[in-house]
């Protein structure tokens, strides 16, 4: 029997079978938060309202109920609302999971609170990366300073705002 006419001869056989709905946002549910570094938790939380990400395909939201998906993360801020306020992390890179039953967990390669970051260490930090990216080295360490600088740049960003 060929794999077609098999799928559907047990799709006709199966008497139930759900789907799953999906509806608005509700303020009153809340999303299970989970964000994790390769070696620690940073924040864990089952009760926030909204998380806002920098996903590469650009700035989103997410609230109770959002479809399930997987989201790349470019350097920016993760902004997490709860009930009781407002709390922002920047990180350097990740995914972000959106799963079934309003959980969500967002697994950065390098993270911190914002408010950890000095202004001046990071103008400073920057200048040295512009340095070496420009300079006479490797074009390996070229790179890696590119990369570093790209991450100070939207740290130096986010601390504007």
């Amino acid at each position: 029997m060929s794999s077609l006419r098999l799928l559907s001869s047990a799709a006709r056989r199966a008497t139930t079978f759900s789907l799953a709905r999906r509806g608005y946002a509700d303020v009153s549910d809340k999303l299970s938060l989970s964000m994790v570094l390769p070696h620690k938790t940073i924040f864990n939380s089952q009760d926030v309202v909204q998380v806002n990400i920098p996903a590469t395909s650009g700035d989103m939201g997410i609230l109770a109920n959002h479809v399930p998906s997987i989201e790349s993360l470019r350097p920016g801020v993760v902004e997490i609302i709860e009930s009781n306020g407002t709390q922002k992390f920047f990180v350097s890179s990740g995914f972000a999971t959106v799963h079934p039953n309003n959980k969500l967990t967002i697994n950065v390669v390098e993270g911190a609170p914002l408010d950890s970051f000095s202004p001046e260490s990071v103008r400073s930090n920057l200048q040295e990366a512009l340095k070496t990216a420009s300079g006479n080295g490797s074009e390996a360490d070229k790179l890696e300073a590119r990369i570093e600088a790209d991450v100070y740049e939207a740290i130096q960003n986010a601390l504007a705002k």
